[in-house]
């Protein structure tokens, strides 16, 4: 499995926590005013740029490089194009980062190669985001001023320390307000302290079950479904920690964001484990992600959104065989998802069945989104090889196949 992705957490926890100072004191200096938003919008960068080389090391150069050619396009190129050119840019380049680094023999314990993919990522959301505002009109970027003047906030937002390493996406609008109308009565420790608290529980909890995991000795039969559940929850309790902290750096720098625009709260995290919706999940996972997928490429794309937006999700995360795998088949899953619900709910009369169908459908729903985790996580065609032979395989299956039926019945409303 690709416990890669789990070490890669560990290190960029603590240079999360150690960014957690500064970024509560640049928030104190900004709400009391002693900083000027150029001198923010300096810190901020500066923070940026330092914690990358300390992250990445000589690996920053390949966040550096793309962050100067999307100001640039930003600066230059008309409304009209400057989003076909910023994506092309963007994704050319991360995909060039995904092919070239995973094609070098690197030490297993350097896990500076997977914090500057991670990294890339993030600045990708940022720029077609951005490039998206500037489009749509929503952003204008004052041609009026200097070079200097239009180029450093751009810089900033794209560098800026809290969310350079993870984090829900900040749209540039809000941290350009938040830069220049710093709010004054809000202190953002306690919620950031309350995040960190969860953060810290649900590690504690991870930690139980690896141990736990490192005692099964392979698996046959059913078995196999438990040891794909208890994998699948030790990746998802790794990233609900590292999406509380995330948010909780953020919080303390002064840039939390927006109720039910984060990619974590405590009501998510419910719904997340109690849902039994492929479709719900999908929405909830990583939500800011999600959002900025839906916009990208579900509201633009004029034929099978669904199915271009989870093969471009398979694209940015790097295209590993896995990954191709995972996110077809999720799209699948939520297809089938969208069509089996209403058929069934329609069956489902009595206070009984009703109980029945929610629990049931509860159940596939965990293991449907297992299997899938399990096999985004998969290095290999051997690994994705022993998932496919194994028991594990037949839910998926009869989703595929009941999706199948219902297509040649014939086509209910989605909702």
């Amino acid at each position: 499995m690709r416990w890669a992705n789990l070490l890669v957490l560990c290190p960029v926890a603590s240079y999360q926590l150690a960014a957690f100072p500064f970024a509560a004191l640049f928030h104190h200096l900004s709400a009391s005013g002693r900083l000027s938003p150029t001198a923010r919008y300096i810190s901020l960068l500066a923070g940026g740029c330092l914690l990358a080389g300390q992250a990445m090391g000589s690996y920053a150069v390949l966040l550096l490089i793309p962050m100067a050619g999307s100001v640039l396009i930003l600066l230059s190129a008309s409304p009209a194009h400057v989003h076909t050119w910023a994506f092309s840019l963007q994704m050319s380049w991360q995909t060039l980062c995904h092919l070239g680094l995973r094609s070098q023999e690197l030490d297993p314990q350097d896990v500076r190669s997977a914090v500057i993919l991670s990294a890339v990522m993030l600045l990708t959301q940022k720029v077609t985001s951005l490039a998206l505002d500037v489009h749509e009109g929503t952003v204008t970027l004052q041609p009026s001023q200097g070079l200097l003047q239009r180029a450093l906030p751009l810089c900033s937002y794209l560098l800026f320390f809290p969310a350079l390493l993870g984090g829900p996406l900040c749209s540039f609008r809000r941290f350009r307000a938040q830069i220049e109308f710093p709010g004054t009565s809000h202190c953002p420790l306690g919620a950031a302290g309350r995040r960190c608290l969860c953060a810290l529980a649900l590690q504690v909890l991870r930690t139980q079950l690896e141990g736990q995991l490192a005692t099964m000795q392979g698996c046959a039969g059913l078995s196999c479904v438990h040891s794909m559940w208890t994998q699948a929850l030790l990746f998802k309790l790794a990233y609900y920690s590292h999406w509380m902290l995330d948010e909780a750096l953020l919080e303390a720098a002064g840039f939390g964001p927006e109720a039910g625009q984060g990619d974590l709260s405590g009501s998510d995290l419910w719904v997340l484990e109690t849902t039994n919706r492929v479709a719900v999940f999908a929405r909830t996972w990583n939500k800011s992600t999600s959002r900025w997928l839906r916009r990208l490429i579900f509201q633009r794309c004029p034929a099978q959104p669904l199915l271009a937006t989870f093969a471009f999700s398979a694209w940015w995360h790097g295209l590993q065989p896995g990954q191709v795998f995972g996110f077809l088949c999720w799209a699948i899953m939520v297809e089938a998802d969208y069509r089996i619900h209403p058929f069934l709910r329609s069956r489902a009369a009595s206070r009984g069945a009703k109980l029945l169908y929610h629990g049931a459908t509860w159940l596939c729903t965990q293991l449907i989104v297992s299997y899938i985790l399990v096999a985004v996580e998969s290095e290999s065609f051997s690994e994705l090889h022993l998932l496919w032979t194994s028991s594990n395989s037949i839910l998926p299956l009869s989703y595929s196949l009941a999706l199948l039926l219902l297509l040649l019945t014939k086509k209910p409303k989605q909702n």
